[in-house]
């Protein structure tokens, strides 16, 4: 499978936790975004021209902070050089989802929406710097699922003064509404981060326990966990997802956006006003390039399987690069065996990072 991944790097306001690559208060430079963004899909359309993508995934940054208009010229530029995916979705926020946007979302083939919410609790919400409250989200809520029967929704785990009991009952909230996806992810303080300069530090224990309530709650629900943030009904899994997890190539267009063809990673620059100017001259401004092979195309490969919790039918190269690897973690029950497929443990789940270390450069 192949995806395309765009990024709208605009946002009504940095929430406190947010390390991503988005932008609060620069409105005006919307629409020679999309239009930069617009000639970048022309170019890559061009250099690659047997990319097929049956995936689409718009995310932020805040997509439904853009204009009717401006999601109109989007989907123009898009349909302009691909069409014909099987899987779309499109990020959104509670305070910028409107019922107009919705509508137009729909007719425009947007067929799974993803929702930030990240607690039911308001004071949590307050906390790291929302822009709505859990009212305002039951009644974007209830009006996206007349619209759409794929719905996606984040929960984040380890916020400060969050309780056990508070984090159960966001989950024991969102069961109650049924969609058909939930995302559940710990709290990453990272640097730079108005929490990180709060002085802020995520109780690692809690956290995992509110990790693994979560768990025990959505799989009594219905939901598989199929990949260690998210959990899904039988069926609606990220399609889009699965593929960066099974090594599939994606092209990603706009600034920060991150692609994997040809097994070549590569990225665009993340300054906004540097991505308009490039593209405004017919480049595309990559600042990042390498070709993966040998051991470090199969590191990754294992990285991203261990990703999925089904597990992975391992091959005679991965032993070959990393046998000494595989046995420090058996020994340490982070990884098990079943029948022929590998996975993390129960115990490997909480502590997959150090998983992952083990497959990326410098071996």
């Amino acid at each position: 499978m192949q995806g395309l991944y765009i990024h709208i790097p605009f946002c009504i306001s940095k929430c406190a936790y947010c390390d991503f690559a988005s932008f609060a208060n620069i409105k005006r430079l919307r629409m020679p975004y999309l239009k930069a963004l617009k000639q970048e899909l022309i170019l890559q359309k061009k250099h690659y021209k047997n990319f097929e993508p049956k995936t689409l995934y718009i995310g932020g940054g805040t997509p439904s902070f853009l204009t009717l208009a401006q999601i109109k010229f989007l989907f123009n530029s898009i349909y302009g050089c691909y069409k014909n995916f099987d899987e779309i979705t499109f990020e959104a926020n509670p305070e910028s989802l409107s019922l107009d946007k919705m509508k137009l979302l729909k007719k425009l083939g947007v067929n799974r929406i993803s929702l930030g919410l990240q607690s039911t609790n308001d004071k949590h919400l307050k906390t790291i710097g929302r822009a709505h409250n859990y009212s305002q989200f039951l009644e974007v809520y209830t009006q996206t699922k007349q619209y759409f029967d794929n719905i996606n929704v984040d929960l984040i785990a380890g916020l400060p003064n969050q309780t056990l009991t508070d984090f159960e009952q966001s989950v024991k909230e969102l069961i109650v509404l049924k969609p058909q996806h939930i995302s559940v992810y710990g709290l990453q303080v990272e640097v730079g981060t108005p929490l990180y300069k709060s002085g802020y530090e995520c109780d690692d224990n809690l956290c995992r326990k509110m990790l693994e309530s979560a768990e025990k709650l959505l799989q009594n629900a219905g939901f598989v966990h199929y990949e260690i943030s998210n959990f899904s009904l039988p069926k609606y899994e990220s399609k889009h997802n699965i593929n960066y997890w099974t090594s599939g190539a994606y092209l990603g267009c706009g600034s920060a956006a991150a692609s994997y063809m040809q097994v070549v990673r590569f990225q665009n620059t993340v300054d906004v006003k540097e991505y308009i100017k490039s593209l405004e001259q017919n480049k595309i401004p990559t600042v990042f390039k390498e070709k993966l092979c040998g051991k470090a195309r199969v590191g990754e490969e294992i990285l991203l399987k261990f990703r999925l919790l089904n597990g992975f039918k391992p091959n005679q190269k991965m032993f070959k690069y990393f046998n000494r690897e595989f046995k420090n973690l058996f020994d340490k029950k982070l990884i098990v065996k079943d029948k022929d497929l590998l996975h993390l443990s129960k115990e490997g789940k909480y502590f997959a990072n150090d998983v992952f270390r083990c497959f990326v450069e410098p071996f």
